[in-house]
């Protein structure tokens, strides 16, 4: 039984360890200017040792303390403990606490922007304000109110009335009456149930004398969607123009009726770098406006070199030293790596700066990784979530990436380039007689550009665009 007896075994492994420094670096690198200035004011307010400069170039104004800690060290001078004029403990605390009284000062004096902006109404909030002014019963009102909590973002409703029934504890009747009091609300169309309900809900408002339209979507939707014009019109024995006219009133309905009160709000977006050209040149300058220029306290420097300071008031200065020179030295590894890979970009890609999108050339990561001398990685989180201002508008730094296809005289082109050829192809396309992908892939070739059939439908397919059937506009 020896070889159950326990044994020292020596064995030599490589392991990746991050570092704590380490992973802040890589968090920087990854935000964009508006992330990045909101992380540099969380670590103002936790952080006492580091200082934010002004306009003027001096550090911004701190609670009253530090002119105390400056006269109190004047006078005592190089005689006596310079300590014993006020209690160290007792300056840290308020040192510690002064970003607190700060952020609750600025509160007071720069209200939020959020405290003016009202936020956008959702389709919810409207439905259920109109419900409100409603005089029904009790019933119907619980029955509406879980009506209006099954709809989808497009406004239509996701559940039946036998389960808003069940598990509301409601009648058949209440359900119905409820569904029926909801579909008269604004938006026309909502809580329906499929498309063909959700026209008809707005053409029996908006068109009500046009039955022909209301006939259309009633017994000929599949048709309509197909776009078979001719055969529709043959089906109603009516006159073709009729029945095109009938179609223009169908095509003012709205089919996502809950949408303009669920759009997602639009991101704001500052770009991290400007590419500015200047002569014949172009230089990469990194947007720093607004963000904090940082600097350690000297208050603190001095009072971390006090060798009569109470052990750990000197152990919390020099830790945070050490937190603050860390994210200081991290700030600036992250511009340095976005500088240069901006660089290699503005080198690489000078013909679409000039240009525009057509002339985007083929470029990949592992390419600028390599130029830089980094991971991939690392050019990937340099990249993300990052804008750069151009001549040809503000561009997303991912965009300028883009894997090689053979182009024209067997040069390699970017695969952003071909997409953008077959998009104008079909949206220059005669619509009676839409390009099917074939003839897309053999005028491709035309120009040198050696692709098939089925990646011109991937392509398009990528790209949500229809296919021939589905686009073909029959009269």
């Amino acid at each position: 039984m020896g070889w159950l007896d326990p044994k020292l075994q020596l064995k030599v492994t490589q392991r990746q360890i991050l570092t704590p420094s380490l992973v802040q670096m890589v968090s920087l690198l990854q935000l964009n200017k508006l992330e990045l200035r909101e992380m540099i004011q969380q670590e103002l307010m936790q952080n006492p040792v580091l200082e934010e400069m002004g306009e003027d170039g001096l550090p911004r104004e701190r609670e009253a303390g530090e002119d105390g800690f400056e006269k109190a060290e004047s006078e005592a001078g190089e005689v006596g403990d310079p300590y014993e004029e006020f209690d160290v403990k007792a300056l840290f605390e308020e040192y510690m606490d002064a970003t607190e009284r700060q952020a609750e000062r600025e509160e007071i004096e720069r209200p939020s922007y959020e405290n003016f902006l009202s936020p956008p109404t959702t389709l919810t909030d409207h439905l259920e304000w109109q419900l409100s002014l409603s005089l029904v019963p009790e019933g119907v009102k619980t029955a509406a109110l879980s009506i209006i909590g099954n709809l989808n973002e497009d406004g239509y409703l996701t559940a039946t009335l036998e389960e808003m029934a069940e598990s509301g504890g409601l009648t058949r009747e209440d359900v119905e009456q409820a569904l029926r009091l909801v579909q008269e609300f604004d938006p026309l169309g909502v809580a329906a149930r499929d498309l063909q309900e959700c026209l008809l809900l707005q053409l029996v408002v908006l068109e009500p004398e046009n039955t022909l339209a209301q006939q259309i979507v009633r017994d000929h939707l599949k048709q309509l969607q197909n776009k078979q014009y001719r055969e529709l019109a043959r089906a109603l024995n009516r006159p073709l123009p009729a029945v095109l006219a009938a179609i223009e009133a169908i095509r003012r309905c709205d089919p996502r009726p809950g949408r303009r009160y669920n759009r997602a709000q639009p991101t704001v977006i500052e770009p991290d770098v400007f590419f500015a050209k200047v002569g014949n040149d172009y230089h990469v300058l990194l947007n720093e406006d607004e963000l904090p220029q940082l600097r350690l306290s000297p208050l603190y420097r001095r009072l971390l070199d006090r060798r009569m300071a109470p052990p750990e008031v000197r152990s919390y200065v020099r830790e945070r030293f050490a937190s603050a020179v860390q994210l200081l030295k991290n700030i600036q590894q992250r511009k340095q790596t976005i500088l240069r890979v901006c660089e290699i970009i503005v080198e690489r890609q000078r013909e679409f700066l000039d240009q525009g999108p057509d002339c985007l050339k083929p470029l990949m990561i592992k390419e600028v990784a390599e130029e830089v001398g980094v991971h991939p990685s690392t050019v990937s989180r340099a990249v993300a979530n990052k804008y750069a201002y151009t001549p040809q508008g503000v561009v997303e730094l991912r965009s300028f990436f883009s894997e090689a296809v053979g182009g024209p005289s067997g040069q390699a082109m970017s695969l952003l380039s071909l997409k953008r050829r077959v998009r104008r192809m079909i949206e220059e396309e005669d619509s009676v007689h839409p390009l099917t992908d074939e003839q897309i892939a053999q005028r491709l070739a035309a120009e040198g550009i050696q692709v098939t059939r089925r990646t011109v439908a991937k392509y398009r397919e990528d790209m949500r665009i229809p296919s021939t059937h589905q686009r073909r506009v029959k009269l």
